[in-house]
């Protein structure tokens, strides 16, 4: 498993090369690489959700739903505390350790481990992070209440959210979906990797890489959200149940992904450091070629 994983984030550091070369060769202008923002947020990541439920609805895939949803509210609280403690004013670098990239980072090393299906242990994470970030996150950029970034209206006719729905629809009537719209969604979905890294790789070429590199802060937002918050998470994860091995791992993953690409979205459209916020997302995406499988591993060893 260890090997899978280490090939897909390289395979996928390749896909973020790409995107660089393409960018700082004028293939891909500003403009282009909002146009692929929109894509993946509307499209791609909403066809990988969707594609996750439509497995058999059995006590097992139930069970482990619910038990999944129970460990991502945890984990996710987990997350929220260690920001709170560690950045008290800084909230581009609250935004930033608290949530991770399980969407665009982590669900293709879960398909590339366990197949499409184990996304269904993923959904879960997936909704109650993007509903920090509306929340928590939109609050600690602003130095707001939380209640002041909770806005129910948007967040229903979040992409994210109408996915979800749809996937627990398709998965509690089974309806089967017709050929031809079922090899579709899988198009769609193949999206998602491919340019969820041409992004990764269009941030790096927009970063000047020796003040980055400079920047001490970036390497404390790092260690938190690749070692520290995973270390804890992974004896939260090991309170569930043993059985489940499969979505254990997968919150493993989820939990462990580098600093999610929506801290610059929301610096950009709140005015705050968008420059900064690019930074700890590349710095910590590069360092989690090492520590997603170390922390995986880690994780097998103790849970024996």
């Amino acid at each position: 498993m260890i090997l899978i994983l280490v090939k897909q984030i390289l395979q996928m550091f390749l896909l973020a090369a790409a995107g660089y070369l393409l960018f700082k060769g004028g293939k891909i202008s500003q403009e282009g690489s909002k146009t692929i923002g929109n894509i993946l947020i509307f499209a791609s990541l909403p066809a990988v959700i969707i594609n996750g439920f439509r497995i058999d609805r059995t006590p097992e895939h139930v069970s482990g739903l619910l038990w999944s949803a129970l460990g991502a509210a945890v984990l996710l609280f987990v997350s929220i505390l260690v920001a709170q403690l560690a950045f008290k004013k800084d909230g581009v670098g609250a935004f930033a350790t608290t949530f991770s990239n399980p969407g665009f980072f982590g669900i293709p090393l879960i398909v590339a481990t366990f197949g499409q299906g184990a996304v269904f242990y993923a959904a879960p994470f997936i909704a109650f992070l993007n509903i920090g970030q509306w929340t928590y996150g939109v609050s600690r950029l602003n130095g707001q209440p939380i209640t002041q970034g909770l806005q129910p209206k948007k967040l229903i006719k979040a992409p994210f959210v109408i996915a979800i729905l749809v996937g627990l629809f398709l998965f509690i009537t089974q309806i089967p979906l017709p050929e031809i719209v079922s090899n579709c969604l899988n198009s769609i979905a193949g999206l998602n990797t491919p340019l969820a890294m041409f992004t990764v790789g269009i941030y790096l070429a927009q970063t000047d890489m020796a003040k980055m590199l400079s920047r001490k802060v970036l390497y404390k937002i790092s260690a938190l959200r690749l070692l520290v918050i995973p270390a804890i998470s992974l004896f939260v994860i090991m309170l569930l149940p043993k059985s489940m091995e499969e979505m254990r791992t997968v919150l493993m993953i989820v939990a462990a992904c580098p600093v999610g690409s929506n801290v610059a979205v929301y610096a950009q459209l709140h005015n705050k450091d968008y420059p900064y916020a690019v930074e700890t997302v590349v710095i910590s995406t590069i360092l989690s070629i090492l520590t997603i499988p170390f922390m995986v591993y880690l994780s097998s060893l103790i849970w024996r």
